[in-house]
């Protein structure tokens, strides 16, 4: 019988979790609008926590002053990459002087990006909220504790190089470091969700949950591949170039992420033919095969639907469901 306050504990975990979801959705639809430097500092917005509506509220100077504070921070980001031993990117990052242009002010993608920010701190507040559960709980459970520890040290990494994916002017590596911090996010919560709850395990053969980490690698590879995609496409729109010659504009990228693509496909066909043997009437092996599908789907609507900019964002958040589901499986599976 699970106690109320641990009943407590896993609602609040669904909660965050699907509070993290509607934040990658969101930051999908900032990708596809551009609006991604709508605000050129962090955490505040054009230097204020309420964005401004029109031009005229900023100073003549305001590209100049923003950027001479998006370089100042770049320079202590290289510093730190310094450190680490990342010289060749900390030396990129200080002389590409390009990552230092500012957009004319928009509104429009201001106030995108601004939401984008609110969701992102309400999620960190919930993150907090279940650290402080868990802590409560952690004479019972000191491994939740830990695992909510570490989802909180998660979201304060993701917020900080949030920062920096602004500093750096949506540099493509920064980007796709910040969309694996997502990931992992995922995965720390979906643990919580679950070991929180009533287990329900799925009995199933020796070699499939093997199959199943392989299956969850080639996802996040195929992410990371669909991000240099998306790298390309914005550099196609910064060029205004039509949305019908973005994909032609990717080159060996797409053609890699498309192929890709049916491996991935390939080797969950696999999967799903032996959960389907072991477990017949499951129905998160049910919502694996047709999430890959439609992510197969959006991706082929992108491709041959010049971009349609309503899709990207349920393309990225297609595939992180995907890997909840694929995660969530895992957990539940036990080799008989």
């Amino acid at each position: 019988m699970i106690s109320t306050a641990t009943s407590r504990f896993h609602r609040l975990c669904l909660v965050t979790l699907v509070a993290v979801y509607f934040l990658i959705l969101v930051g999908g639809i900032v990708r596809s609008t551009g609006s991604g430097m709508g605000c050129p500092d962090w955490p505040r917005c054009f230097g204020s926590w309420v964005p401004p509506t029109s031009a005229d509220q900023l100073p003549a100077d305001y590209k100049e002053k923003f950027a001479a504070f998006r370089d100042k921070k770049n320079q202590k980001f290289a510093w730190y990459l310094q450190v680490f031993g990342f010289e060749s990117t900390a030396n990129a990052i200080l002389n590409d002087k390009s990552i230092l242009v500012e957009a004319d002010f928009n509104v429009a993608k201001t106030w995108i990006e601004y939401v984008n920010r609110i969701v992102g701190v309400t999620i960190g507040l919930l993150i907090i909220a279940v650290f402080i559960q868990s802590f409560m709980l952690r004479k019972t459970n000191k491994s939740w504790f830990w695992i909510a520890f570490a989802t909180l040290v998660t979201v304060i990494i993701q917020g900080w190089f949030g920062s920096i994916v602004v500093s750096t002017n949506l540099t493509s590596w920064t980007i796709t470091l910040h969309m694996l911090l997502a990931f992992v996010l995922v995965g720390l919560l979906i643990w919580l969700f679950v070991r929180s709850g009533e287990t329900i395990e799925l009995a199933t053969g020796k070699y499939t949950r093997l199959m199943l980490l392989f299956c969850m690698l080639l996802l996040i590879i195929q992410v990371l591949l669909g991000t240099e995609v998306r790298a390309a496409i914005d550099r196609a729109a910064n060029l205004l170039l039509p949305r019908t010659s973005w994909i032609s504009e990717t080159g060996e990228a797409f053609l890699i992420h498309r192929s890709f693509s049916w491996v991935l496909v390939f080797f969950h066909a696999i999967l799903a033919y032996r959960l389907f043997k072991t477990t017949p009437f499951n129905s998160l092996t049910v919502a694996l095969v047709l999430l890959i599908l439609l992510t197969l789907i959006t991706g082929a609507g992108m491709a041959y639907f010049a971009v349609p900019a309503f899709l990207q964002p349920i393309h990225l958040l297609v595939a992180t469901v995907t890997f909840g589901i694929q995660f969530l499986l895992f957990l539940r599976l036990k080799t008989i």
